[in-house]
């Protein structure tokens, strides 16, 4: 089967930074420097806190994706602090991250409860941004691979591949943020490879070719350009550099580099 064209995505997760103010200052700085460039070949979006997404839609208008960090498993009711997919949709929300590792890992997400943000997610029309990945632990165990395998199968269950003609799969060695050990673009690509091969056995090798899988592993505008011209690498979840125009600019060129831009 030939290889499916892939738009690169790029997204910055803002996590919880950034006052009002400087979060209306850095999507327009982004923005600005995104027209500037002419690129019209990488999809991007910014994950600003929920308090920001407002003004930060606003901001940027229909110019790119704004997205949020979670949602609710639930529609709505009695959830203190939730905040559900069609109110995020209803305030110009297009997008948003379910099981980061900062809430897998940080605070015990089950991949049951992912499946069910998800169903919620697609319900509002959200492109869901489905984020995997292993620990250090279970990395030097050996188990990395049957993992990624096991949170796609939970996350994934019960949807099918109709449903989900929009998803992106991020994957975060969450073993190599903050622990002193680095990931090559070999050990991405590598595991790029288990995610799409994961989502052929679950649905079919057209649908995994489609499918966009970017990488979340402390990518920076140093080094954006050797990441993204490993051919199973379709763009990147960004962090800390997502907080720096500049930087996040010269990561979407790298972007756009990958498609001959």
């Amino acid at each position: 089967m030939a290889l499916v064209s892939r738009t690169p995505f790029v997204g910055g997760n803002w996590k919880m930074n950034l006052t009002h103010a400087r979060a209306v200052e850095l999507a327009r700085a982004i923005d600005a420097i995104n027209s500037a460039s002419g690129n019209r070949s990488v999809d991007w979006a910014v994950f600003p806190p929920f308090v920001h997404l407002g003004a930060v839609a606003a901001t940027l208008g229909e110019r790119s994706h704004v997205g949020a960090q979670d949602c609710s498993a639930h529609s709505d009711g009695a959830f203190t602090g939730q905040v559900s997919a069609s109110m995020l949709a209803e305030i110009g929300c297009t997008s948003v991250l379910i099981g980061h590792s900062e809430r897998r890992h940080g605070l015990a997400e089950s991949d049951a409860l992912l499946s069910r943000k998800l169903t919620r997610a697609l319900d509002a029309s959200l492109i869901p941004i489905l984020c995997v990945g292993e620990t250090l632990l279970q990395r030097d165990s050996g188990d990395a691979h049957a993992i990624i395998q096991s949170q796609l199968r939970g996350s994934l269950a019960g949807h099918d591949e109709l449903a989900l003609t929009q998803l992106i799969v991020a994957y975060e060695p969450v073993w190599a943020i903050g622990t002193g050990r680095t990931a090559t673009p070999d050990d991405a690509a590598h595991m790029h490879r288990t995610v799409r091969q994961t989502l052929e056995d679950l649905y079919s090798a057209r649908f995994a070719q489609r499918v966009r899988v970017i990488y979340g592993g402390s990518v920076n505008a140093k080094n954006a350009a050797e990441l993204f011209s490993c051919e199973e690498i379709d763009g990147g979840l960004i962090g800390g550099a997502s907080l720096n125009a500049t930087d996040f600019g010269a990561i979407m060129t790298a972007a756009a580099a990958r498609v001959g831009q």
